[in-house]
Protein backbone atom coordinates (compact mmCIF):
# COMPACT_ATOMS: atom_id res chain seq x y z
CA UNK A 1 0.00 0.00 0.00
CA UNK A 2 1.53 3.42 -0.49
CA UNK A 3 1.73 6.08 1.80
CA UNK A 4 -0.59 8.46 2.05
CA UNK A 5 1.73 11.41 1.17
CA UNK A 6 2.56 9.49 -2.23
CA UNK A 7 -1.02 10.21 -3.03
CA UNK A 8 -1.37 13.68 -1.82
CA UNK A 9 1.89 15.33 -2.58
CA UNK A 10 0.91 17.30 -5.33
CA UNK A 11 -0.04 20.38 -6.58
CA UNK A 12 -4.36 21.40 -6.57
CA UNK A 13 -5.68 23.64 -9.04
CA UNK A 14 -8.25 26.19 -7.79
CA UNK A 15 -11.35 24.33 -9.58
CA UNK A 16 -9.72 20.78 -7.64
CA UNK A 17 -13.50 19.72 -6.10
CA UNK A 18 -12.11 18.40 -2.38
CA UNK A 19 -13.36 15.23 -0.60
CA UNK A 20 -12.57 14.14 3.15
CA UNK A 21 -12.89 11.33 5.29
CA UNK A 22 -13.81 11.69 8.73
CA UNK A 23 -12.62 9.76 11.87
CA UNK A 24 -10.93 9.53 14.60
CA UNK A 25 -7.52 8.11 14.95
CA UNK A 26 -8.69 4.81 13.23
CA UNK A 27 -8.73 7.45 9.79
CA UNK A 28 -4.83 6.27 9.17
CA UNK A 29 -6.16 2.90 8.26
CA UNK A 30 -8.39 3.57 5.71
CA UNK A 31 -7.65 3.02 2.21
CA UNK A 32 -10.23 5.33 0.73
CA UNK A 33 -7.86 7.95 -0.11
CA UNK A 34 -5.74 6.45 -2.26
CA UNK A 35 -8.71 4.73 -3.88
CA UNK A 36 -10.79 7.77 -4.26
CA UNK A 37 -8.13 9.90 -5.65
CA UNK A 38 -6.93 6.92 -7.68
CA UNK A 39 -10.71 6.91 -9.25
CA UNK A 40 -10.71 10.74 -9.82
CA UNK A 41 -7.77 10.65 -12.16
CA UNK A 42 -8.58 7.71 -14.20
CA UNK A 43 -12.33 8.75 -15.06
CA UNK A 44 -10.95 12.30 -15.64
CA UNK A 45 -12.50 14.25 -12.14
CA UNK A 46 -10.24 17.00 -11.13
CA UNK A 47 -10.50 15.87 -7.01
CA UNK A 48 -8.96 15.20 -4.57
CA UNK A 49 -10.31 13.23 -1.06
CA UNK A 50 -7.82 13.65 2.18
CA UNK A 51 -8.40 11.87 5.57
CA UNK A 52 -8.99 14.00 8.48
CA UNK A 53 -8.49 12.88 12.01
CA UNK A 54 -11.09 14.59 14.41
CA UNK A 55 -11.55 14.40 18.23
CA UNK A 56 -14.81 13.89 19.41
CA UNK A 57 -15.11 17.14 20.82
CA UNK A 58 -14.28 18.41 17.57
CA UNK A 59 -17.09 17.24 15.02
CA UNK A 60 -18.99 20.11 15.34
CA UNK A 61 -16.04 22.25 14.46
CA UNK A 62 -14.98 19.86 11.81
CA UNK A 63 -18.47 19.75 10.38
CA UNK A 64 -19.16 23.75 10.00
CA UNK A 65 -15.64 23.58 8.36
CA UNK A 66 -16.95 21.44 5.32
CA UNK A 67 -19.07 24.79 4.61
CA UNK A 68 -16.28 27.30 5.23
CA UNK A 69 -13.90 25.70 3.04
CA UNK A 70 -16.51 24.53 0.47
CA UNK A 71 -15.19 20.62 0.67
CA UNK A 72 -17.70 18.99 -1.70
CA UNK A 73 -18.21 15.78 0.47
CA UNK A 74 -17.22 13.24 3.31
CA UNK A 75 -17.27 10.06 4.19
CA UNK A 76 -18.17 9.32 7.62
CA UNK A 77 -16.87 6.30 9.69
CA UNK A 78 -16.67 5.08 13.10
CA UNK A 79 -17.19 6.35 15.84
CA UNK A 80 -19.22 9.24 14.26
CA UNK A 81 -22.05 7.80 12.15
CA UNK A 82 -24.52 8.44 14.69
CA UNK A 83 -22.98 11.82 16.15
CA UNK A 84 -22.72 13.81 13.17
CA UNK A 85 -26.33 13.82 12.40
CA UNK A 86 -27.29 16.68 14.78
CA UNK A 87 -24.82 18.62 12.55
CA UNK A 88 -26.24 18.01 9.16
CA UNK A 89 -29.45 20.01 7.40
CA UNK A 90 -31.47 17.43 5.81
CA UNK A 91 -31.05 13.32 5.51
CA UNK A 92 -32.11 10.79 2.90
CA UNK A 93 -35.27 8.78 3.57
CA UNK A 94 -32.56 6.02 4.27
CA UNK A 95 -30.23 7.46 6.48
CA UNK A 96 -33.05 8.72 8.48
CA UNK A 97 -34.56 5.34 8.58
CA UNK A 98 -31.24 3.95 9.64
CA UNK A 99 -30.08 6.63 12.15
CA UNK A 100 -26.20 6.79 10.55
CA UNK A 101 -24.08 8.54 7.97
CA UNK A 102 -21.72 7.51 5.92
CA UNK A 103 -21.43 9.99 2.95
CA UNK A 104 -22.32 13.61 2.98
CA UNK A 105 -23.09 15.51 -0.10
CA UNK A 106 -22.35 19.65 0.49
CA UNK A 107 -24.06 22.09 -1.79
CA UNK A 108 -25.05 25.88 -1.77
CA UNK A 109 -23.48 25.63 2.04
CA UNK A 110 -26.21 23.11 2.62
CA UNK A 111 -24.97 19.05 3.96
CA UNK A 112 -27.19 16.29 3.39
CA UNK A 113 -26.49 13.55 4.70
CA UNK A 114 -26.57 9.64 3.21
CA UNK A 115 -26.20 5.90 4.10
CA UNK A 116 -24.22 3.96 1.49
CA UNK A 117 -22.95 1.30 4.10
CA UNK A 118 -26.41 -0.46 3.52
CA UNK A 119 -26.49 -0.79 -0.14
CA UNK A 120 -22.87 -1.47 0.02
CA UNK A 121 -23.84 -4.68 2.69
CA UNK A 122 -26.20 -5.85 0.36
CA UNK A 123 -24.27 -5.85 -2.42
CA UNK A 124 -21.23 -7.93 -0.93
CA UNK A 125 -23.42 -10.38 0.06
CA UNK A 126 -25.03 -10.56 -3.51
CA UNK A 127 -21.35 -11.04 -4.70
CA UNK A 128 -20.94 -14.47 -2.65
CA UNK A 129 -24.11 -15.47 -3.56
CA UNK A 130 -25.33 -15.25 -0.11
CA UNK A 131 -29.46 -15.23 0.15
CA UNK A 132 -30.96 -13.39 3.11
CA UNK A 133 -34.42 -14.19 2.90
CA UNK A 134 -35.61 -16.47 5.13
CA UNK A 135 -32.21 -16.95 7.21
CA UNK A 136 -31.13 -16.32 10.59
CA UNK A 137 -28.73 -13.58 11.09
CA UNK A 138 -26.50 -12.62 14.57
CA UNK A 139 -25.15 -9.21 14.52
CA UNK A 140 -22.08 -7.93 16.77
CA UNK A 141 -22.02 -4.18 17.70
CA UNK A 142 -24.59 -1.65 18.18
CA UNK A 143 -23.26 1.52 16.49
CA UNK A 144 -23.28 2.98 13.12
CA UNK A 145 -22.52 0.15 10.55
CA UNK A 146 -24.45 -2.42 12.92
CA UNK A 147 -27.80 -0.15 12.26
CA UNK A 148 -26.64 -0.10 8.43
CA UNK A 149 -26.21 -4.07 8.62
CA UNK A 150 -29.83 -4.90 10.93
CA UNK A 151 -31.64 -2.32 8.24
CA UNK A 152 -30.60 -4.29 5.11
CA UNK A 153 -31.10 -7.79 6.80
CA UNK A 154 -34.85 -7.00 7.62
CA UNK A 155 -35.23 -5.22 4.42
CA UNK A 156 -33.90 -8.32 2.80
CA UNK A 157 -36.45 -10.90 4.64
CA UNK A 158 -34.12 -12.19 7.13
CA UNK A 159 -36.34 -14.74 9.37
CA UNK A 160 -34.79 -13.26 12.57
CA UNK A 161 -32.49 -10.99 13.81
CA UNK A 162 -30.02 -11.32 16.45
CA UNK A 163 -28.30 -8.25 17.84
CA UNK A 164 -25.55 -8.74 20.82
CA UNK A 165 -23.59 -5.88 22.11
CA UNK A 166 -21.82 -4.56 25.23
CA UNK A 167 -24.02 -1.80 26.63
CA UNK A 168 -27.61 -3.96 26.97
CA UNK A 169 -29.84 -0.70 26.68
CA UNK A 170 -28.64 0.57 23.29
CA UNK A 171 -28.45 -3.21 22.42
CA UNK A 172 -32.16 -3.59 23.42
CA UNK A 173 -32.97 -0.28 21.57
CA UNK A 174 -31.56 -1.11 18.09
CA UNK A 175 -33.05 -4.93 17.87
CA UNK A 176 -36.39 -3.71 18.62
CA UNK A 177 -36.12 -0.86 16.34
CA UNK A 178 -35.77 -3.52 13.40
CA UNK A 179 -37.71 -6.75 15.17
CA UNK A 180 -34.98 -8.21 15.97
CA UNK A 181 -33.34 -9.81 19.61
CA UNK A 182 -30.97 -8.47 21.90
CA UNK A 183 -28.21 -11.01 22.96
CA UNK A 184 -26.30 -9.66 25.72
CA UNK A 185 -22.50 -9.69 24.76
CA UNK A 186 -20.89 -11.69 27.43
CA UNK A 187 -23.51 -14.38 26.36
CA UNK A 188 -21.92 -15.28 22.88
CA UNK A 189 -19.77 -17.84 24.04
CA UNK A 190 -22.46 -19.12 26.72
CA UNK A 191 -23.89 -21.49 24.58
CA UNK A 192 -24.43 -22.73 21.41
CA UNK A 193 -25.73 -20.27 18.80
CA UNK A 194 -27.97 -21.10 16.08
CA UNK A 195 -27.51 -18.83 12.99
CA UNK A 196 -27.21 -18.83 9.07
CA UNK A 197 -24.78 -15.44 9.25
CA UNK A 198 -22.78 -13.82 11.45
CA UNK A 199 -21.74 -10.01 11.07
CA UNK A 200 -18.96 -8.05 12.83
CA UNK A 201 -20.27 -4.80 13.04
CA UNK A 202 -17.91 -3.96 15.63
CA UNK A 203 -14.16 -1.89 15.00
CA UNK A 204 -12.66 -5.30 16.42
CA UNK A 205 -11.03 -7.86 14.74
CA UNK A 206 -8.02 -8.73 15.96
CA UNK A 207 -6.68 -9.45 19.75
CA UNK A 208 -5.00 -6.28 19.91
CA UNK A 209 -7.84 -4.37 19.69
CA UNK A 210 -9.66 -6.07 22.35
CA UNK A 211 -8.87 -8.75 24.60
CA UNK A 212 -12.42 -9.59 25.74
CA UNK A 213 -14.13 -9.94 22.68
CA UNK A 214 -11.54 -11.86 21.34
CA UNK A 215 -11.44 -14.16 24.18
CA UNK A 216 -15.57 -14.04 23.61
CA UNK A 217 -15.47 -14.98 19.32
CA UNK A 218 -12.78 -17.36 20.32
CA UNK A 219 -14.79 -19.48 22.21
CA UNK A 220 -18.25 -19.14 19.81
CA UNK A 221 -20.07 -21.89 18.19
CA UNK A 222 -22.65 -21.10 15.78
CA UNK A 223 -24.55 -24.32 14.67
CA UNK A 224 -25.71 -24.11 11.12
CA UNK A 225 -23.51 -20.97 9.88
CA UNK A 226 -23.12 -20.03 6.14
CA UNK A 227 -21.41 -17.30 6.33
CA UNK A 228 -18.71 -15.31 8.87
CA UNK A 229 -18.99 -11.24 7.59
CA UNK A 230 -16.55 -8.71 9.21
CA UNK A 231 -17.15 -5.49 7.97
CA UNK A 232 -13.43 -4.70 9.03
CA UNK A 233 -10.58 -5.17 6.26
CA UNK A 234 -6.93 -5.32 5.97
CA UNK A 235 -6.37 -6.96 9.61
CA UNK A 236 -3.70 -9.28 11.02
CA UNK A 237 -4.87 -12.25 12.75
CA UNK A 238 -8.63 -11.82 12.37
CA UNK A 239 -10.52 -13.01 14.85
CA UNK A 240 -13.37 -13.57 12.95
CA UNK A 241 -11.97 -15.15 10.38
CA UNK A 242 -9.95 -17.44 12.56
CA UNK A 243 -13.70 -18.59 14.05
CA UNK A 244 -14.78 -19.06 10.78
CA UNK A 245 -11.72 -21.17 9.66
CA UNK A 246 -11.89 -23.44 13.52
CA UNK A 247 -15.85 -24.26 12.21
CA UNK A 248 -15.45 -24.31 8.50
CA UNK A 249 -17.40 -21.27 7.56
CA UNK A 250 -16.93 -19.23 4.69
CA UNK A 251 -15.67 -16.07 5.66
CA UNK A 252 -15.49 -12.44 3.95
CA UNK A 253 -13.76 -9.12 5.02
CA UNK A 254 -15.52 -5.67 4.57
CA UNK A 255 -13.38 -4.88 1.59
CA UNK A 256 -16.23 -5.93 -0.81
CA UNK A 257 -18.27 -3.72 0.93
CA UNK A 258 -15.99 -0.71 0.85
CA UNK A 259 -15.76 -1.36 -3.00
CA UNK A 260 -19.39 -1.32 -3.81
CA UNK A 261 -20.33 1.39 -1.16
CA UNK A 262 -17.34 3.26 -2.50
CA UNK A 263 -19.10 3.22 -5.96
CA UNK A 264 -22.71 4.82 -4.38
CA UNK A 265 -21.12 7.50 -2.68
CA UNK A 266 -19.08 8.17 -6.04
CA UNK A 267 -22.40 8.56 -7.57
CA UNK A 268 -23.59 11.19 -5.11
CA UNK A 269 -20.68 13.19 -5.00
CA UNK A 270 -20.07 13.52 -8.57
CA UNK A 271 -23.35 12.24 -10.57
CA UNK A 272 -20.92 9.76 -12.53
CA UNK A 273 -21.40 5.69 -12.91
CA UNK A 274 -18.05 4.21 -12.47
CA UNK A 275 -18.00 0.44 -12.79
CA UNK A 276 -17.68 -1.60 -9.61
CA UNK A 277 -14.18 -2.77 -11.31
CA UNK A 278 -12.61 0.63 -11.05
CA UNK A 279 -12.65 1.18 -7.23
CA UNK A 280 -11.32 -2.73 -6.76
CA UNK A 281 -8.56 -2.12 -9.65
CA UNK A 282 -7.46 1.52 -7.56
CA UNK A 283 -6.82 -1.16 -4.34
CA UNK A 284 -5.28 -3.82 -5.90
CA UNK A 285 -2.70 -0.65 -7.24
CA UNK A 286 -2.00 0.29 -3.49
Amino acid sequence: MKPLSGVLDTTYEYQTKVFCVISNQRVFRSRSPAMFTTVFARVGINGAYVPFMVADGNLGKALESLRVLNIAGASITSPFKEAVIPYLDVLSEGANIIGAVNTIVSKDGKLKGYNTNAIGIMDALNGVQFDVAGKKALVVGTGGAARAVVFILNWLRAESIVVAGRDNEKTRRLAEHFSGTPLKLTDLAEAPLNADLVVNATSVSSQDESDSLTGLVCGMTVNGCQLVFDLNYGRRENIWQAMADKNDIPFIDGLSALVCQARRTFLLWTGREVPQEEFLRALEDQ
